[in-house]
């Protein structure tokens, strides 16, 4: 009986051991063990394991949070970006809370000039100018670009429209 009652207090402790926090699955492969503090639009508030200082995460680092009540919370698919053909996978991010926790890998920009391309808008200017930015950032393997600098034109029709788009491209942290 005493063997039973042993090996019964040591499963019910394995299992409080086991629910004791709630695991962030980032999509670079990294689990977390802490105790999140707030999801909200953009990011996640949470604390580590053994620790009071809040860390904050861009919802787009986070595929899933398994919290310590046994319930999951599946936060955002993983955009996978094999080339400058997947360009349209990219997403422009404008919020600088949206890059929290992802790994920052260069600068792109995309440059147009209608100057010898005749009559063009200043829309498809603009259109082509984030094209070659998506795509440059595609090349290096990011899902992901914060824009920095949006000088595009817009409006009517007209000889030599140009666009300048920068920005930052950013792919998850795999550490």
């Amino acid at each position: 009986m005493k063997k039973l009652l042993t090996t019964a207090l040591f499963a019910v402790a394995m299992v409080a051991i086991s629910f004791a926090g709630d695991k962030i699955f980032l999509h670079g492969g990294k689990t977390i063990d802490g105790k999140v503090v707030k999801v909200d639009d953009f990011k996640i508030i949470f604390k580590y394991e053994g620790e009071e200082a809040e860390q904050t995460l861009t919802k787009k680092s986070v595929e899933k949070i398994q919290y310590s009540s046994g319930r999951t919370e599946e936060i955002s698919e993983k955009i996978v970006i094999n080339g400058k053909d997947d360009w349209e996978k990219v997403e422009i991010l404008l919020d600088k809370s949206e890059i929290v926790g992802l790994k920052k890998v260069g600068e792109v920009k995309g440059k147009t000039s209608g100057y010898f391309s005749g009559y063009v808008s200043g829309a498809g200017a603009d259109k082509r100018a984030n094209k070659k930015m998506l795509e440059a950032a595609a090349e290096m393997g990011c899902p992901f670009v914060y824009m920095t600098s949006d000088s595009g034109n817009s409006g009517a029709f007209s000889y030599g429209k140009q666009a300048l788009k920068k920005g930052i491209a950013y792919t998850y942290d795999d550490k």
